[in-house]
């Protein structure tokens, strides 16, 4: 799955390898493979054992209608052919207080599965583009949950199974240096 990415550090070649088609083999995964993502998520770093995380998944036709419903048009042109559907959402409020680092956490056990799913040779394409307020209605999600992303996840097809439009699209982007994206000591302060 190797592509001609690039880094100024040495990295593992997982990292290398990950990125976001949409073109989607209509394969089922199996559960052994799909739960031994959700396995990896479990394993993500959280304070006092609290796991704020949770996924609801859509695997059977009329669970991914239901998430059809709220998908914006365009990413249904392509994710319409992933096998497994899953919202990630997190528990803002823990024993009636904030929890604080609900969304690093929960970004931490999405980090976890997309990476094994990589190692698993499955694809995960990560998206904002739904209706968040009809996603909460339609799948009862009470509101101490905040929504993060709606995820398509299945096996990598060829990507001239899709509209010309999205193959045009259909590559690993870039990404800034590393140095871009560091300040040191405090805001605002670059690396040297």
């Amino acid at each position: 799955m190797s592509h001609s990415r690039t880094t100024t550090y040495p990295i593992n070649q997982v990292f290398l390898d990950r990125w976001s088609p949409r073109f989607f083999l209509e394969k089922e995964v199996s559960d052994e493979v799909l739960f031994s993502l959700f396995e990896a998520s479990r394993r993500a770093s959280h304070p006092f054992n609290f796991q704020y995380w949770r996924f609801i998944l859509a695997r059977k036709q009329e669970d991914r209608e239901k998430f059809y419903s709220f998908i914006a048009e365009g990413n249904l042109a392509w994710c319409q052919k992933a096998p497994v559907l899953t919202l990630i959402i997190s528990e803002m409020n823990n024993k009636k207080e904030f929890n604080k680092s609900h969304s690093s956490d929960t970004g931490a056990a999405w980090g976890y599965l997309l990476l094994e799913a990589t190692k698993k040779g499955l694809i995960t394409h990560p998206m904002t583009g739904f209706d968040f307020k009809s996603a909460r209605r339609i799948l009862n999600i009470p509101e101490k949950y905040t929504i993060n992303a709606l995820v398509a996840i299945g096996y990598q097809d060829n990507k001239e199974e899709l509209p010309k439009i999205i193959q045009q699209r259909e590559n690993p982007i870039l990404r800034y240096e590393t140095k871009d994206v560091l300040f040191e000591g405090s805001f605002g302060q670059k690396i040297k």
